[in-house]
């Protein structure tokens, strides 16, 4: 079935059954024929478009090991290598040579002319000149899900496929398809279960067996995957009407959108996206269904890859960003340099991250891609949500092309109706020692303690004493405003006026979470309504009492549950695994019954060691030591009220109602709010002291679609993370984070509302000097 939907049959081709494309490359690295250097013999080349997946360009690492050489060729060369052609008596050489390219470019969906097949296998395109035999390598993994492919016609050597980039399922299978005029010349050392026709286990005799399928394919395969396959392909066929149709289906929704999208202008006439694109999507047999784009604001500036991202979350739109596993064609498209590469990944940038500019350049980009499944309805989508987000002033309308949709629905027989009305795919009394680290007795904890002016200075000097002192014209305080503590992940803030601070942070912050019944951490995210439930802490009764509206008030202990009933389980906060308990089903059954939804409370243990944090932020002493509770990032958050207002303003211009600063507040969910006078002054520190705790900070605060949830109401307003990006030039960046570096002190560790803030600059911050009155 397979090899008809690729027009071949098995007197051509042989397919072998992998895990996947990746691992199909990887085979043929390891199986092809080459001829080391070294030898008498003239030594093989492995050749690869720069154009080419990372798994690809990884097959160089195979062959550096058995000393042949890899040879990265720009796609323009390959249409000049006609001048490589050997002369007629150096066409005799047998070395084998492999040349890998891209029937389509995952980065920008060009594709490239299957006739470089035939003119490589030929000798009328050389990729270098070498005397040999070339063997071509069509990596068509990303081709094949909305294009026909007839190997029949364009008889490539190998070709890596993945199934359910073609019609969604199954995951963790792929296929290598060998032409079975080069499949005996594959070599192979390893031999797994099903492989051997006979061996020995006790001398060194291995005989393969015949068929190179079942040599290849070690171990067992995965055959109830491979059953699947069969209805994948009917089915595709029944729903479509096959290939071609889902190629004229797929470009259609392309052009359109790539025509709408390349004439949205600003006011001033500047474009609102940039498009990386080798075509002008007029013809189907030169483009597919992939559109790869950076938004860019009205000065021609790139907006950030996942500040966009952020974004098309808030519409239920799920785009990919960075570079694609595609270096090559991101460099190329990107202007991005072998030396900026370098300079990103010690600036901090690596694949995969949110890191999406690097002194004002962009890292990466954003890829929209269509399938078969897709409707004229989600194209419109999209470009919908770009002017809403971009163009929510100037009134734009998205024209509806009617040509287009005819285009789509006249390729499409009546006995194949599904593309017109498709169902989408949617897409305390007693404090411990080990509580407060090394905090002196609780007792000492309502006392507003404030240290002298002696003491203050030797802190300040303590602080300052390898850092630039800081100068601040008008000589105003900044002073701690509110301070707040979350006990439970993504739930209502406890608002105290001072606070003890143990060594995850302030005590008991971030302590429990709630989980859905696979132990996975539930977040305002997936479920608003956390934002209702109310936590508060009781040290004298040494009780957290939990309230909503509706709901009896339900208490739990301080105390950790170390008796043999509790049940220490392991989950994850950001990727990080933690060491938790279940905290019963009393209060299970509270939160599944005010959720909806079957749920369980549970708490961060203290007798497994604990997450520590990863990011070792400059002069951050053994910032590996610092241990983190159930927060994403780090022990504090920070924001200033000053930067609030000047938020405020710029918000309340784009929406309906004007928030209050107290909301505004709350929505940023912070521990520690500061009075500067000075908006995002906090933005250009380095450590700060407030009383006798010195914090050291570990950098800004990249804001998801959280903040869009009304604190009080649990309603979302996806205009706000708008608003703010636009407000904070292009980022979502607002408020610092802190980790906690104590000082060697006998006072206690006590955090509290009035105290006074000693900020020490960046180093590379602009000192203002002070007035002589300053002095």
């Amino acid at each position: 079935r397979i090899l008809q939907h690729f027009h071949t049959t098995a007197e051509d081709y042989t397919i072998i059954f992998t895990s996947g494309c990746t691992a199909a490359l990887k085979l043929v690295a390891e199986a092809f024929p080459w001829i080391p250097g070294g030898t008498k013999q003239p030594s093989s080349r492995f050749c690869y478009l720069t154009d080419s997946h990372t798994s690809v360009v990884g097959m160089r690492g195979i062959t550096a090991s058995m000393n042949v050489l890899s040879v990265p060729i720009k796609p323009k060369e390959i249409l000049l290598s006609e001048k490589n052609r050997l002369p007629a008596e150096e066409q005799n050489c047998t070395t084998p040579h492999l040349f890998s390219y891209p029937a389509q470019s995952n980065f920008s969906g060009t594709k490239y002319p299957l006739s470089w097949i035939q003119d490589i296998k030929s000798g009328k395109l050389c990729p270098i000149k070498i005397p040999g035999k070339w063997f071509v390598l069509l990596d068509a993994a990303s081709y094949v899900s909305s294009s026909p492919l007839d190997l029949g016609v364009h008889q490539a050597d190998f070709i890596p496929i993945s199934f359910y980039k073609i019609f969604g399922f199954p995951t963790g299978l792929g296929a290598l398809l060998v032409n079975n005029r080069i499949a005996p010349l594959l070599r192979k050392t390893y031999f797994g279960g099903g492989t051997a026709a006979a061996y020995l286990a006790g001398e060194d005799f291995y005989f393969p067996r015949k068929s190179i399928a079942e040599r290849f394919e070690d171990g067992t395969v995965s055959f109830l995957d491979i059953i699947a396959l069969k209805h994948g392909f009917d089915v595709l066929e029944k729903l479509t009407g096959g290939m071609e149709k889902i190629k004229q289906h797929t470009f259609a929704l392309a052009h359109y959108t790539y025509t709408v999208l390349s004439t949205l202008k600003y006011a001033n006439g500047a474009p609102v996206v940039r498009i990386y694109s080798d075509t002008d999507f007029s013809n189907p047999d030169l483009q597919g269904p992939i559109i790869n784009f950076n938004v860019l604001d009205e000065n021609g500036e790139v907006i950030g890859f996942s500040q966009v991202d952020k974004m098309a979350s808030l519409y239920n739109i799920h785009v990919r960003t960075g570079c694609f596993c595609n270096t090559g064609a991101c460099q190329m498209h990107l202007g991005i340099s072998n030396e900026d590469i370098q300079k990103n990944l010690q600036a901090g940038h690596v694949c995969g991250d949110d890191i999406d500019l690097v002194d004002g350049r962009p890292t990466g980009s954003v890829r929209i891609s269509f399938g078969y499944m897709s409707s004229f309805e989600d194209a419109q989508t999209f470009l919908k949500f770009i002017v809403a987000t971009r163009l929510s002033k100037s009134g734009t309308e998205i024209p509806f092309q009617s040509s287009v949709t005819r285009l789509t629905t006249e390729s499409v027989p009546d006995d194949h109706p599904s593309f017109n009305n498709a169902d989408k795919l949617s897409p305390i009394p007693h404090i411990s020692d080990r509580e407060l680290g090394n905090n002196s007795s609780a007792t000492k904890m309502t006392v507003k303690w404030q240290p002298p002016e002696p003491v203050a200075e030797s802190i300040r000097a303590a602080v300052s004493e390898t850092a630039v002192p800081t100068f601040r014209r008008g000589g105003k305080p900044i002073t701690v405003a509110n301070i707040y503590l979350y006990p439970i992940k993504s739930c209502s803030a406890f608002e105290v006026t001072e606070w003890p601070v143990g060594n995850q942070g302030l005590l008991y912050d971030r302590n429990w979470m709630v989980v859905n019944q696979n132990g996975v951490c539930i977040t305002q995210k997936q479920e608003p309504r956390l934002c209702l439930v109310n936590p508060s802490i009781d040290l004298k009764k040494n009780i957290m009492v939990i309230q909503a509206e509706g709901m009896d008030p339900i208490s739990v202990s301080l105390e950790e549950n170390t008796g043999k009933e509790a049940v220490i389980c392991e989950s994850k906060v950001c990727s990080h695994r933690v060491k938790t308990y279940d905290c019963g089903d009393g209060l299970a059954h509270w939160f599944s019954l005010f959720l909806g939804h079957p749920c369980r409370l549970i708490r961060q243990s203290s007798d497994i060691k604990n997450r520590s944090h990863q990011k070792n932020a400059k002069g951050l002493e053994s910032a590996t030591n610092i241990s983190l509770s159930l927060v994403n990032e780090a022990q504090y958050l920070l924001i200033n009220v000053a930067s609030i207002v000047q938020l405020k303003e710029h918000v309340s211009a784009r929406l309906e109602e004007p928030l209050e600063i107290e909301e505004l507040i709350r929505r940023f969910r912070a521990n520690i709010v500061i009075s500067a006078p000075e908006s995002f002054e906090e933005e250009e520190w380095a450590e700060i002291s407030i009383g006798t705790l010195r914090f050291q900070v570990v950098g800004p605060c990249s804001r998801c679609q959280i903040i869009c949830i009304d604190q009080q109401s649990a309603e979302r307003n996806k205009e706000f993370l708008q608003s703010l990006s636009a407000a904070r030039g292009r980022k979502t960046n607002f408020g610092i984070y802190l980790m906690n570096q104590p000082l060697r002190s006998s006072f206690p560790d006590i955090l509290s509302v009035g105290s006074q803030v000693l900020p020490v600059l960046k180093e590379n911050t602009e000192i203002q000097p002070p007035t002589s009155s300053e002095e």
